[in-house]
């Protein structure tokens, strides 16, 4: 664990170099879209027109792809905790299945990304105590959590048609709240609810319009169509937020991420198993963002893994990286993105990586000097969730001095 905090201390003092900006100043909100995947990249389903024409002509103008999901039709807690954490689930035993509820109580520390920022938010409309998200986010250290029942309420409730659940129209005016009250740098986890399980025809009177011409064999047309209705609103409540955050004098970046596939296609896992796990993602810098020095990333961002977005966020900002999020930076650049096995229908399945071209590429693939990268970050994973937190003493995941690097090489 030295060794490791020595070198990534020198590497991030490396990227550092040409960085001017700090995380802390920064407002940036993580927005995790439930089963939010375009439904005409899964192999045999046709549907006339384009449901989220908004976020596909943006992804074409700013950091965006495809995520590789470690869930399909479930597992929304495990895709939110690689993206705050950046550990991968699929480095972890069969037998773990939630960290949420396993490894994040047990833990005396457990750093996140938002403990960068200098206040946090989580806005999840619907019941808080699902995944032990009130107990976990106190533990990451947000000042406040949003969600149905809590003492921070929930405002513009909407639904849409007969679904039981509060709009992304409502989550976004949450968000917006918070953006237009905070002053200074802020970081907001935005968990929405619009697009989740059971997708009854009964939701939306305007479903048959997105009725798909043909589907893979034992798939429901009428549940595909739900789905992508709730879709359609989805991108016109995106569109709305972000022409109202170009507004907004300060610098916001938006992480926009589907966490998984809805599991309503009857799809082989062996065969399309890797299309079933890629959901769309973009990363967006409002209008002052831009104006004021922030980037668009054009290398590696084809295919992604959730825990990529915080080294993502940081280079697209211009911030300053701590030694473990120069660990981060290097994962991202030089790894293909990781998953689990996308052949076996299993939030537990053995490990998987696949390349800025979809295909999956095996370990003994990988060169030299890209194993030892994954070893560097399994030891990494292993000292935060079930070794002895050396890094903490360390000084690895926070921004040190240079006194304080001194003591690193002396130790």
């Amino acid at each position: 664990m030295e060794k490791i905090a020595r070198e990534y201390q020198v590497v991030a003092e490396e990227i550092n170099k040409d960085r001017k900006n700090s995380l802390s100043s920064q407002t940036i909100m993580f927005n995790m879209s439930e089963s939010f995947s375009n439904p005409k990249r899964v192999p045999g389903v046709k549907i006339k027109g384009n449901p989220i024409p908004y976020i596909l002509s943006l992804k074409k103008t700013t950091t965006s792809g495809l995520m590789m999901s470690s869930g399909y039709g479930g597992g929304t807690a495990n895709m939110e905790y690689m993206t705050l954490t950046g550990l991968a689930t699929a480095n972890f035993s069969s037998t773990l299945q939630t960290p949420y509820t396993q490894i994040v109580p047990r833990l005396t520390k457990n750093w996140t990304f938002n403990q960068l920022s200098d206040y946090a938010v989580g806005i999840h409309p619907y019941q808080g105590v699902f995944y032990s998200r009130v107990a976990d986010y106190a533990k990451f250290g947000f000042n406040r959590f949003y969600y149905l029942g809590s003492k921070y309420k929930i405002i513009d409730k909407k639904k849409i048609g007969k679904s039981p659940y509060l709009s992304d129209e409502t989550s976004y005016a949450n968000a917006l709240t918070q953006l237009k009250a905070d002053k200074n740098g802020t970081f907001i986890n935005l968990v929405t609810m619009q697009n989740h399980m059971p997708y009854d025809t009964k939701y939306y009177k305007n479903y048959s319009k997105w009725l798909p011409t043909s589907v893979s064999e034992g798939t429901d047309k009428g549940t595909v169509a739900t789905n992508t209705t709730g879709l359609t609103y989805t991108d016109k409540a995106v569109k709305q937020f972000i022409k109202q955050i170009n507004k907004i004098q300060k610098p916001i970046m938006i992480v926009f991420y589907g966490d998984h596939l809805p599991g309503i296609y009857n799809n082989s896992m062996a065969k399309d198993g890797t299309k079933l796990h890629e959901t769309d993602y973009f990363i967006y810098s409002n209008t002052y963002a831009r104006e004021h020095g922030a980037r668009t990333l054009t290398s590696n961002t084809k295919v992604v893994s959730p825990h990529d977005f915080m080294a993502m966020v940081a280079e697209q900002t211009n911030s300053k990286v701590t030694p473990y999020l120069a660990l981060m930076t290097k994962v991202y650049e030089d790894l293909p993105a990781v998953s689990i096995n996308t052949g076996q229908n299993n939030s537990t399945a053995s490990l998987q990586f696949t390349n800025s071209k979809g295909q999956v590429v095996k370990y003994s693939q990988l060169t030299k000097k890209q194993k030892r990268l994954w070893q560097d970050y399994e030891l990494v994973q292993y000292d935060l969730t079930a070794g002895k937190q050396y890094l903490y003493q360390l000084h690895m995941m926070k921004l040190e001095s240079e006194r304080n690097r001194q003591e690193i090489m002396h130790s």
